[in-house]
């Protein structure tokens, strides 16, 4: 896991590659100025910490499926003794980790 310095580092990179960027004011296109380049290195570095720290929620949530099916699931393993929705379970956390 990256730590916020190294994502910065890494938005730096990222945003020098994608120069010369340019803003719209007032109708006029503008080159971004040195304090919106360092914004935009701010706000990139922020969103990958965001996504690495909390982006497992988001694909948890998709690979659970809904409630229903959930639902359908642990009445099945109920009726015919099985394990299926625990091992579902199991397997998107594991698919997801929660971050340390």
């Amino acid at each position: 896991m990256a730590t916020l310095e190294e994502l910065t580092t890494e938005a730096t990179a990222e945003i020098e590659a994608a120069k010369p960027m340019y803003k719209q004011v007032n109708n006029e296109r503008l080159e971004f100025t040195d304090a919106d380049y360092a914004q935009s290195v701010t706000d990139l570095a922020n969103s990958k910490w965001d996504a690495q720290q909390f982006g497992y929620i988001q694909a948890r949530q998709e690979a659970y499926g809904s409630i229903g099916d959930q639902l359908d699931m642990q009445y099945k393993d109920l009726v015919d003794g099985t394990t299926v929705w625990k091992d579902h379970i199991a397997k998107v956390k594991s698919d997801n980790p929660k971050p340390a």
